[in-house]
């Protein structure tokens, strides 16, 4: 055999031997956690009760998307599920899970979520917010090392508030409950009012004074109630009802005094996601989430959805496992994910707040989705939602 074809039979040799060590090589693994709580709240229908797996398990649907391309890219994406009792240190149980993941998905309330992103200061690791939609997060107590995709509660309240404009149902009742999270969300609709040229004509405050939520006699007490508890108000042309605490709001469609739609914490509500969704080639996801787990996916699953495919979005772009490469390139100008809300979500720098449209929901159908067409801004029109970056009291560190 002459010399040109031993080279070339080397070479042959080389590639085959390559092309071995390519296949048999490890794939490069990303570990994500889900930081949640083990107490699963209540709501006031029945119907709407919390499953055990809610967020989380739409954060495993989204590793299994992240798989499917990962595998094409040597990547394998794993999730570790940690539940915090209320008695146990959520900045323990965070730490314990920062030793396996670089990137933590945290579904905590804000000073808990606080106490976590300074705990994990001086370790590599990136939490995302699926679950908190206080503002202070992301303006005086805003933090470096979290990105926020959940939505703001002013978020919110400007999606509902630019729909009832736009519809021109301009003067509102406004009913807060008496709980902080009530007040928090009452001053977002006061801020939505001001900004969209909205009027509320009078507030009202339902004290929550304890005891059974659902009795024998409940639906007799409580026809009873409501349309007492709204007569003798000015003309108005929507009831909107401040209750995240699920004290009455659900109580308030069909019961007031006077015959006008109700928004807000019940009704028509502005929020991330809802079962009903099905625009924008929405039908496919939500079909493939029932599959997984045998129930309707809601605003939470689709927060930690969204928060796992931002991870492995980061990872096919960058075709890196790197930790803060992947973060860098998260929160750099040329990031930006695709998830079914009919445009691309980008990320503010100013305050690592994920941009989207708030989907707004009647229970049963999507009955609009903002922003709204006419409301115009100079950089993208999904910062008519929320803080702007004029506004912002963010100063990341």
């Amino acid at each position: 055999m002459g010399g040109p074809a031993i080279r070339l039979l080397i070479g042959a040799i080389s590639l085959a031997a390559f092309a071995t060590s390519a296949v048999a090589a490890e794939p490069v693994d990303i570990a994500i956690g889900y930081l949640g709580r083990a107490t699963v709240p209540q709501t006031l229908s029945p119907v709407d009760q919390p499953a055990a797996d809610d967020g989380v398990a739409g954060a495993r649907l989204a590793i299994e998307d992240n798989n499917t391309t990962g595998k094409f890219l040597n990547q394998r994406f794993t999730l570790l599920d940690r539940r915090v009792k209320d008695e146990e240190d959520p900045a323990q149980a965070a730490n314990d899970l920062a030793t396996k993941a670089s990137f933590i998905l945290a579904n905590l309330p804000a000073e808990a979520l606080l106490k976590v992103a300074d705990a994990l200061r001086a370790r590599s690791v990136t939490l995302l917010n699926v679950g908190a939609t206080d503002d202070r997060l992301r303006e005086q107590d805003c933090r470096a090392n979290v990105i926020h995709v959940a939505p703001t509660r002013s978020m919110l309240a400007d999606g509902l508030a630019q729909y009832l404009v736009w519809k021109q149902w301009k003067r509102w009742l406004l009913v807060t409950g008496s709980h902080d999270n009530d007040k928090l969300f009452a001053d977002a609709l006061r801020r939505a009012a001001t900004r969209f040229g909205a009027k509320i004509v009078e507030e009202r405050t339902f004290e929550d004074t304890g005891g059974a939520r659902r009795t024998d006699s409940g639906v007799t007490l409580i026809q009873r109630q409501m349309p007492v508890f709204t007569q003798r108000a000015p003309s108005y042309d929507v009831l909107v009802a401040a209750d995240e605490s699920e004290v009455f709001a659900s109580y308030l469609p069909y019961r007031t005094w006077d015959p006008r739609p109700v928004a807000g914490s019940a009704g028509l509500k502005p929020t991330s996601w809802d079962p009903a969704q099905d625009q924008w080639g929405a039908t496919q996801l939500q079909n493939r989430f029932v599959k997984l787990a045998s129930r309707r996916m809601n605003a939470l699953d689709m927060q930690a959805w969204t928060a796992v495919r931002m991870i492995g979005e980061a990872a096919s772009r960058t075709n890196s496992g790197d930790a803060k490469a992947l973060s860098d390139f998260i929160k750099g100008p040329n990031f930006s994910i695709a998830a079914f809300k009919g445009t691309r979500l980008t990320l503010r720098d100013w305050n690592l707040q994920l941009r989207q449209p708030i989907l707004l929901a009647d229970g049963r159908m999507i009955v609009s989705v903002s922003p709204q067409e006419g409301f115009l801004h100079q950089f993208s029109e999904l910062d008519t939602l929320g803080v702007d970056r004029p506004e912002t009291k963010c100063k990341l560190q």
